[in-house]
């Protein structure tokens, strides 16, 4: 028996409704003339707790329908864009509630590309096929990595073109996140928006929600989310991941990977890697983005800082400390993170000059980072350098003095360093099926990349790094 979206599951609450009106301004949808859902995430569907068939649910994911209970409004934000400071919002996003899960998680269910909201800024608030799927391979990978992320329910075909350097297909995605409350949220009340009841009733909700444990501590608050973002950039370089565009506007205060726009993964190890075509300064390349992470925490502490006391100098004394944390939080969460990759359990002091020799071996001899972890593994390494011999020696003689045996070690290791990544290469070739399609390359994609860590034989075919067409350096783009 066929359910309606009346009993599919939905349980939509619309808390961020109670906050000021300046935070938000409720739209309309936006239809679209032949929806048809092309991919859908069954897993994640089921612990939202809904129940029904993708092809139930495509008028809500194409934006044609608001499921029961949803609100659909679109958020009000600001954001340093590459340092510059500028007034934003959900330009091509509707929210249209918050689903509460059969555990009684909650979860906004946000719209992507769902056409023009009151922030849109002359835009046309669509989106275009390629650009939907790839958020939905990349956050399923990170997903699949351990590393927090806004995930990816459904993408829909609207069947109508978008128009960008050409025509291209349409589509709308639907995320899922924690929460889309960003840094530039708390920018937008403070230096935009300049009204103190307003800054504390966003400070209070965000509590509430994310972090009660801290209920009336607005330093508190601060702080937690200084380690959430401490733990997640080091996932990030552990993993070799570069975002591409740190803006203060995808920072999130869940501390949630967020906006999958000029991301990738890297191959070779290069410190100075960077995908987005239009980063041509380098400010958010691989080796910049515990910096910046600290630069964006420094703008959250400021958009707080009347929150903290009456007296500005040890309000500003507050901030500082707070922030300051967080070169040590990650810092020791990211050298943690290497230890485990390299198989050590224990601490020695030499434990970070280990790490850095080996990652400018990998530079000097263009290693490909994901694989170089694996390869020390299974002790299948394929240099054969003098460098890269010393540095062994150095690491065998590490393992040697800590109680683990080898079997321990590489089972450590095992579960710290992934088979699989989306690799390039990989992403491109489906989605330039999808754009013609065909979403079964994706979905072989996808299904390798949600469990990275299996070390199997059907992996293998995923793991080798692919070259740019005609040598040139893989370039992403913004426009998701």
């Amino acid at each position: 028996m066929k359910q309606n979206n009346h009993t599919a599951g939905w349980n939509l609450q619309n808390s961020y409704t109670s906050l000021p009106e300046a935070f938000f301004t409720k739209v309309r949808l936006n239809p679209v003339a032949a929806p048809k859902t092309i991919v859908v995430n069954e897993a994640l569907s089921e612990e939202l707790g809904l129940s029904v068939s993708h092809e139930e649910l495509t008028d809500v994911f194409a934006g044609n329908v608001a499921p029961p209970g949803g609100e659909p409004l679109s958020q009000a934000y600001a954001g340093h864009q590459f340092g510059n400071f500028t007034m934003l919002g959900d330009g091509r996003a509707i929210l249209l509630g918050e689903q509460v899960t059969p555990s009684g998680e909650r979860f906004d269910i946000q719209l992507k590309g769902s056409g023009r909201t009151p922030y849109s800024r002359g835009g046309d608030g669509r989106a275009a096929v390629g650009p939907m799927l790839r958020e939905f391979i990349i956050s399923e990978a990170m997903h699949g990595l351990g590393i927090p992320t806004t995930r990816s329910l459904a993408v829909a075909a609207t069947g109508e073109p978008v128009y960008r350097e050409s025509a291209l297909p349409g589509a709308v995605l639907t995320r899922v996140a924690a929460t889309h409350l960003r840094v530039g949220t708390f920018e937008y009340a403070s230096h935009v928006r300049g009204n103190l009841d307003e800054l504390k009733a966003l400070a209070d909700y965000a509590i509430e929600r994310h972090y009660p444990d801290v209920a009336g501590d607005y330093v508190g608050f601060l702080l937690e989310v200084v380690k959430r973002q401490a733990s997640l950039i080091a996932k990030w370089q552990l993993a070799g991941f570069i975002h591409g565009v740190m803006n203060t506007d995808n920072m999130t205060i869940s501390g949630e990977t967020i906006d999958y726009g000029p991301c990738a993964f890297m191959d070779s190890y290069d410190p100075a890697t960077v995908f987005s075509s239009i980063d041509v300064q380098g400010r958010y390349a691989y080796a910049n983005q515990p910096r910046i992470g600290g630069w964006n925490l420094a703008r959250f502490a400021e958009a707080l800082l009347p929150l903290f006391s009456d007296d500005q100098e040890a309000g500003v004394k507050m901030a500082q400390d707070a922030v300051y944390q967080f070169s040590d939080l990650y810092e020791a969460e990211w050298l943690a993170g290497m230890r485990a990759k390299l198989g050590l359990f224990n601490e020695e002091k030499e434990d970070a000059a280990l790490v850095a020799e080996l990652l400018e071996v990998m530079k000097s001899e263009k290693a490909d980072y994901t694989n170089t972890f694996v390869e020390l593994t299974f002790g299948r390494v394929n240099s054969c350098s003098e460098a890269f011999g010393l540095w062994q020696e150095k690491w065998e003689a590490r393992r040697a003095r800590q109680n683990q045996s080898t079997e321990e070690c590489e089972a450590l290791m095992r579960r710290s360093n992934p088979a699989v990544i989306a690799r390039n290469h990989r992403v491109e070739e489906a989605l330039a099926a999808g754009v013609r399609g065909d979403y079964s390359v994706m979905e072989r994609l996808v299904a390798v990349l949600r469990n990275p860590y299996a070390h199997s034989a059907e992996q293998a075919e995923y793991a080798s790094p692919g070259d740019a067409p005609g040598g040139e350096p893989y370039r992403t783009f913004c426009g998701t």
